[in-house]
């Protein structure tokens, strides 16, 4: 099934919850409120003409320079691509997230493979996921202050990190372990 026909299903079995569907140099992308994700997720996965049963990619992303794109884009959005295994077709959802409340329901029901993507999007672009096993950093060291994929954060950091220091008397204290070059193969 093409990914336009699939989008075009999911706007006629949710038609309240689709936002816009976009189309992008041969890419389809459906813009999703982020009210019912599971139920559309779910559904996208058993629904036996779509069928996406094979969880790609997820990832955040920070919207801030590119509002004005959409009168639906939001701040923060998660972008999930599906693919069916058995049809050998995809769709990409591009779920919004306001920047007072960037959270969204997590996909580890559905599959154990999301655990990992949404901890690293909470991670960089703070994106948090709403009954998601064990939401914590996954990326950054647990002091880390901010996130890294936001577009107001600093190329270089607000400051150093307070844990760098210990990190490099690690660093030498393990140097005792480097490998070596090995001998010179005698003839």
């Amino acid at each position: 099934m093409e990914q336009l026909e699939i989008a075009k299903q999911i706007q006629r079995q949710y038609p309240d919850e689709t936002l816009e569907i976009r189309e992008f140099q041969g890419q389809v992308a459906v813009l999703w409120q982020r009210d019912r994700i599971v139920e559309i997720l779910t559904w996208l996965r058993n629904e036996e003409t779509i069928e996406c049963n094979h969880l790609m990619c997820l990832c955040g992303v920070d919207n801030l320079n590119r509002l004005d794109e959409s009168e639906y884009l939001l701040r923060f959005e998660v972008v999930y691509n599906l693919f069916s295994i058995r049809h050998g077709h995809e769709i990409r959802l591009r779920v919004q997230a306001p920047e007072d409340d960037p959270t969204v329901d997590s996909a580890t029901g559905i599959w154990t493979g999301a655990d990992w993507p949404e901890r690293e999007c909470y991670d960089l672009v703070g994106i948090s996921f709403n009954n998601h096993p064990n939401m914590k950093r996954i990326l950054m060291p647990d002091d880390w202050e901010g996130h890294p994929l936001r577009k107001e954060y600093p190329l270089k950091g607000r400051e150093d990190w307070a844990g760098f220091n210990d990190l490099l008397g690690k660093v030498e204290e393990l140097r005792q372990f480097d490998f070596h070059q090995p001998a010179s193969s005698q003839s």
